[in-house]
């Protein structure tokens, strides 16, 4: 159900997005900067694409950008976490390596925890 529910939402977007190239082909002219600055600084590239490639241009770049975003923004949920794993892995060692070294003490330990509330 899932399957077929995500290729009928991809067989949509794609007719959406084809109806929004075939009506905005014209083309426009990009610039690098206005015309007085340009000719000023002497940078007068220009470029002509049809409307619909800068329309889907605009889209890829924003969603590139919010995804640098996000990343950069959780970097610090991920050295938290990192660090948190490494932590973890030590405490594991450090527990692994005293309960190899004396067993009785551990197993006294565990029995005073397994036993009923009402009995200790």
């Amino acid at each position: 159900m899932l399957r077929w529910l995500r290729w009928v939402f991809l067989a949509a977007l794609a007719v959406v997005l084809v109806t929004l190239a075939l009506a905005n082909r014209g083309l426009v002219t990009l610039r690098l900067m206005p015309d007085s600055t340009g000719n000023f600084l002497g940078l007068q590239w220009s470029l002509e694409l049809p409307l619909f490639l800068v329309i889907f241009a605009g889209i890829l770049i924003g969603l590139l950008v919010g995804f640098v975003w996000e990343w950069m923004r959780e970097a610090r949920l991920r050295a938290t976490a990192s660090q948190t794993s490494r932590e973890k892995a030590r405490l594991e060692r450090e527990l692994a390596r005293v309960g190899a070294a004396d067993p009785g003490k551990s197993d006294e330990v565990l029995a005073l925890l397994e036993q009923p509330r009402g009995t200790r």
